[in-house]
């Protein structure tokens, strides 16, 4: 089997997709976090739409700069860390989509140390975790090619992650 060119690293706040960037481009690796102002935007929403982040708002891909980042072949393997409502017309884009999940309360406890302006913070945010897990973990778990558990060490997701693709722990130069 062929590694994949082009990765979604999905799951809910506190999965440590971020981190999991982070780690991917220490190791020499393209990494993308979706998760950022530059690739995403809040917008409004139904207010009793239970599966957005925010009550009236959505958290969604700018789907202009996604669509022109995927048009824009990978000579490597990328992988592109992010969760959005709007990520499904992508899937057909992507060699592999991978969930990261983790219990909620690790979940809620890297939640709790995120800085002010950073989703997760409020404890609204927080409170809207578990509704979260029973309504959107399950779509998500439905359209994954892979599960990795990420309450552990980073670098452990990481090579779970790697391992599972047929990928090197570093990428060569």
């Amino acid at each position: 089997m062929e590694p994949p060119r082009t990765v979604l690293i999905a799951g809910l706040s506190g999965t440590g997709k971020s981190a999991a960037v982070r780690e991917l481009r220490e190791r020499g690796f393209d990494a993308i976090d979706l998760d950022t102002p530059q690739w995403s935007h809040w917008v409004e929403s139904d207010p009793g739409d239970a599966l957005t982040p925010g009550e009236g708002r959505d958290w969604v891909w700018r789907e202009d700069r996604v669509a022109a980042l995927l048009a824009d072949p990978a000579p490597a393997p990328r992988f592109l860390a992010g969760t959005a409502s709007n990520m499904d017309a992508f899937y057909e884009r992507f060699d592999a989509v991978v969930l990261l999940s983790a219990p909620e309360d690790r979940l809620l406890q890297r939640l709790r140390v995120r800085g002010a302006g950073e989703y997760g913070h409020r404890e609204q945010d927080r409170a809207k975790l578990s509704e979260l897990i029973a309504q959107v973990e399950p779509l998500l778990r439905e359209s994954a090619d892979l599960e990795i558990d990420s309450s552990g060490p980073v670098a452990a997701t990481v090579d779970a992650l790697l391992q599972a693709l047929g990928l090197p722990a570093l990428m060569p130069a």
